[in-house]
């Protein structure tokens, strides 16, 4: 019992307690690891609200931060509909969602295959539920997946020919929104909406060179090594600035992330603007939020890329230092609590403006980079953005044709090839049907 270890510390010592020094020794330490914890933990979300009967589109939320957002809102009642690029009978994706609904004790969580790497994926889905009569119901859309390409692993152009960072970080969440508007729009006057983007505090540092975005860079990290030591061993004046800019454009592409947080952040400014100037058949004020969100540096998969480069002894020495980042990196449960303040707090209902900043469960109106807010260059961005997709949809258009062209004629020639094979087999030379056509 604390009481006659406390009478006895008093008057036989401390020392008199058996291993009272070393814990005492320990426990300032101890408690300043705590408290570290607690501070790098960041913000608890405080807000409730009434997710029963909710219907959530979410991407990412498989994993990470995604996750944690799917199981909170999941066993609140809300319904989950994860976007995400398997297709619904994935033996990882089904029992993900089993376990999430055991764990929940909610059955209403379903998947729709959406691969953010394809225009083509993204209108099919958006466009099968935009045109369900009568609109569907949807009264949240979270915005998580998102791509990280380390500096030292080669850059691959997704299946539309666009840079995988570019299009999966905001392109896709362009084209999806774009397509799902009429249905924000069709929602009723009642209906809280709210759509929350996920950003990054490198778009501070990020320079926005649309042009950049056009064509992805491919190079392999043997070229771009090789390519340092040429620059290294100091050659000629012209190979050197070749290899200079060479190494600019690199350095440009590895902002490519930046650069495609602080045009999602843009779009979302836009976007809100968008949905509040339509004008409802009914004469009520749009009811469509749009709020952005900072979640700060988590233990997620794409921060473990990161920060391990994608190489195995990037990986080795990230385990190796693991207790510095378990203290000093939020969780994932930690860092979804700034997207369920902004799922939640009251103050983002009906009747209010969207476009506000969410970081640490606070919201802020001031933004690093006064890009974000700036109408101009927001017009600009989303005609780029326009005209991108409608050109790469028409490539994606014709490369499925010839391709579906090409199968029809493969499979035409398999099956004429298998029918001269039948024939030739019929009648191979000193069988009875041959010998009958002889005689």
């Amino acid at each position: 019992m604390p009481v006659p270890l406390i009478a006895q510390g008093i008057t036989e010592g401390v020392s008199s307690i058996p291993y009272a020094v070393p814990v005492l020794r320990a426990a300032p330490w101890l408690l300043l690891l705590a408290a570290l914890k607690y501070y790098f933990g960041g913000a608890r979300n405080t807000s409730e609200r009434l997710m029963h009967s909710k219907v959530v589109m979410i991407t990412g939320g498989t994993s990470g931060i995604g996750a944690a957002i799917v199981h909170d809102l999941a066993s609140r009642g809300a319904q989950i509909i994860l976007l995400t690029q398997h297709s619904p009978s994935d033996l990882f994706l089904v029992d993900y969602i089993n376990d999430v609904r055991k764990a929940t004790g909610n059955q209403l969580i379903y998947a729709e295959q959406v691969d953010l790497s394809s225009l083509h994926s993204i209108r099919t889905f958006a466009t099968r539920w935009v045109d369900n009569a009568p609109p569907r119901r949807l009264d949240m859309i979270i915005l998580c997946a998102h791509t990280t390409v380390p500096s030292g692993v080669a850059r691959k152009p997704t299946v539309d020919g666009l840079d995988e960072e570019w299009q999966v970080n905001y392109l896709a969440n362009f084209h999806l929104l774009s397509i799902l508007s009429p249905a924000l729009r069709a929602q009723p006057p009642d209906r809280d909406v709210r759509i929350i983007f996920a950003t990054c505090s490198s778009y501070a540092g990020a320079s926005l060179d649309l042009e950049l975005a056009k064509k992805p860079v491919i190079e392999s990290s043997s070229s771009s090594k090789s390519s340092s030591k040429q620059t290294s061993r100091g050659r000629a004046t012209g190979t050197d600035t070749k290899q200079q800019q060479q190494q600019k454009q690199q350095q440009k592409k590895n902002n490519m992330y930046g650069m495609s947080k602080l045009a999602l952040m843009s779009f979302a400014q836009s976007f809100q603007k968008h949905l509040s100037s339509y004008k409802r058949p009914d004469n009520f004020p749009p009811n469509t939020r749009v709020l952005i969100v900072d979640p700060g540096l988590s233990r997620t998969p794409g921060t473990r890329r990161w920060l391990t480069g994608g190489s195995l002894w990037g990986l080795l020495l990230y385990l190796l230092t693991w207790p510095l980042w378990w203290l000093i990196l939020k969780s994932p449960q930690q860092g979804a609590q700034s997207f369920l303040y902004a799922a939640m707090d009251a103050k983002f209902g009906r009747g209010t403006t969207g476009g506000w900043l969410i970081r640490e469960c606070q919201d802020f109106e001031k933004f690093a980079r006064s890009e974000v807010r700036d109408e101009a260059i927001g017009k600009r961005i989303w005609e780029f953005s326009e005209k991108q997709i409608q050109e790469k949809e028409k490539e994606g258009a014709v490369r499925r044709a010839l391709e579906k062209k090409e199968n029809k004629a493969a499979a035409a020639s398999s099956s004429s090839s298998s029918a001269n094979s039948s024939s030739l087999k019929e009648q191979t030379p000193g069988s009875r049907r041959s010998r009958k056509a002889t005689r």
